[in-house]
């Protein structure tokens, strides 16, 4: 069996599925962090993993968008997803979840209490130019970050609730007014980030500032 291998730099599982993304770009963000070694897989292959081996991250980023309720399926790829995604927040694994992630399994009280949201009912909107504003200029991840404009999918939705701490905000009309926030679940940290659809964000030194650090707060690092 084998096991995750960092050199000294975070070891961070990327698990994307059900939905396309621009590979290339996406991957590039990732490479282009210097502190960590990630390991971009679908989510099928990381549930298939031991928990020996997935209990290994330092973070886990959450890009997919499942609709479907894990264990309803009742086989056993799905009661395996069921079982390894329940094990989030035994331990200090950091936690984030990465624009339709925090949209994903929307039946699933489990998601929920991750991400602080009930269970979303949204509108997105292609192609928006947003301002994002900075609401704690403190925190690790937003410190000495100043408002940005890029453009983007926006998510018409409510935010999460009192018991998350936020970090970024937008004022427009198709967009979600918190962007960014922090939590805990469990034992482990958790960073919801609305942002980041394509390569029109993947290539922007903010968001990228924000992918990084939330890594790096995640894991406790920052």
């Amino acid at each position: 069996m084998g096991s995750v291998q960092n050199a000294g730099k975070l070891r961070v599982a990327v698990v994307t599925g059900r939905h396309p993304f621009d590979v290339p770009g996406f991957h590039a963000v990732f490479r282009s962090i210097p502190e960590i070694d990630p390991y971009i897989q679908h989510m099928e292959d990381f549930v298939s993993a031991p928990w020996d081996l997935r209990k290994e991250y330092d973070v886990v980023v959450l890009y997919n968008m499942h609709m479907e309720t894990p264990g309803d399926e009742r086989d056993w790829w799905d009661e395996g997803t069921k079982a390894a995604l329940e094990q989030l927040g035994e331990t200090k694994q950091g936690i984030f979840l990465l624009h339709h992630a925090i949209l994903a399994f929307p039946k699933w009280p489990l998601w929920s209490k991750i991400t602080g949201i009930g269970a979303p009912h949204f509108t997105y909107h292609m192609d928006q130019a947003v301002r994002y504003e900075i609401a704690d200029g403190g925190h690790p991840i937003t410190r000495g970050m100043a408002p940005w404009e890029m453009v983007d999918e926006t998510y018409k939705m409510s935010g999460p609730g009192p018991d998350s701490h936020v970090l970024i905000t937008a004022d427009h009309p198709l967009s979600m007014r918190t962007i960014a926030w922090t939590r805990t679940f469990r034992a482990a940290r958790v960073f919801c980030y609305q942002s980041g659809h394509d390569n029109q964000t993947y290539v922007n030194p903010s968001f990228r500032t924000v992918v990084t650090r939330g890594i790096l707060w995640c894991a406790g690092a920052i």
